[in-house]
């Protein structure tokens, strides 16, 4: 992290000036046998893709609420970086009625027919595969985000005092974000440049931070494991090993 580091977004950029190249994101799906990794160059040519999209098609602007309903994913947290790159504000399980637009995987489809604005669907597909058929009223993002600009500027720089994610109920800036997430790899005592393994779910603040602000915030790499309680403490170890991390949360922590 540089010191002139404010948002989410400068972290990532200053990842990808360091070592465009190292892992940054890995995700596995153990209901599926799915892995995925991301160098930083990878996952931020899909932030920059997400943002155009974002910013260009569905017209978002700074301030505007976005209700996320994605689980634990590597798109998750494209969406997310994309989000704090244009402006707009993540709601974590958000409620579509009340946002601007809404994000939805294929499981809460129904709830987020609520939103009157625009609606993205995304498959949840291995490599990011598009839905077989789109579901009506939605776009489907694995057909509309792949054409996009593979950089991205923003229409008016990003405020880092500006509220940009809502989860557990409380609202964050940028600037928080950051700091709290420099400070939870400290307080869980994460090793420099930590690989994290986590088994948590994004739907609350530690599983955000442990699963992708923190580590990107401490030059680290995450891998993020979806169903992870199928592998066992057997396949976990394994799995620990095959990854050489250096830290690893599977429950929240108190």
């Amino acid at each position: 992290m540089n010191a002139t580091d404010r948002t989410p977004a400068d972290l990532l950029r200053s990842a990808l000036a360091a070592d465009p190249a190292r892992p940054l994101v890995t995700f596995y799906d153990d209901a599926t046998g799915e892995r995925v990794e991301l160098s930083v160059a990878t996952f931020a040519n899909w932030v920059a893709k997400t943002a155009n999209y974002l910013q260009g098609d569905l017209a978002a602007e700074p301030g505007d609420r976005l209700a996320l309903l994605l689980p634990a994913h590597w798109q998750t947290a494209v969406w997310l970086l994309a989000c704090s790159s244009v402006g707009v504000v993540a709601e974590v399980g958000g409620n579509p009625s009340a946002a601007d637009l809404v994000v939805s995987g294929p499981d809460h489809l129904d709830a987020a027919r609520g939103c009157s604005g625009e609606r993205v669907a995304l498959a949840l597909r291995p490599m990011g595969g598009r839905f077989p058929q789109t579901p009506e009223g939605f776009a489907d993002y694995a057909v509309e985000v792949p054409s996009q600009g593979d950089r991205f500027v923003p229409f008016m720089p990003v405020d880092p005092g500006a509220a940009a994610l809502v989860v557990d109920g409380a609202e964050l800036t940028g600037a928080a974000i950051t700091a709290r997430a420099v400070a939870d790899a400290a307080a869980a005592g994460m090793p420099q440049a930590p690989r994290v393994l986590s088994g948590l779910a994004y739907d609350s603040w530690q599983g955000l931070s442990h699963g992708l602000y923190a580590p990107l915030a401490t030059g680290g790499s995450v891998v993020l494991c979806r169903h992870l309680e199928q592998l066992g403490a057997e396949g976990t170890a394994a799995r620990e090993s095959s990854e050489k991390t250096t830290f690893t949360v599977t429950t929240p922590r108190s």
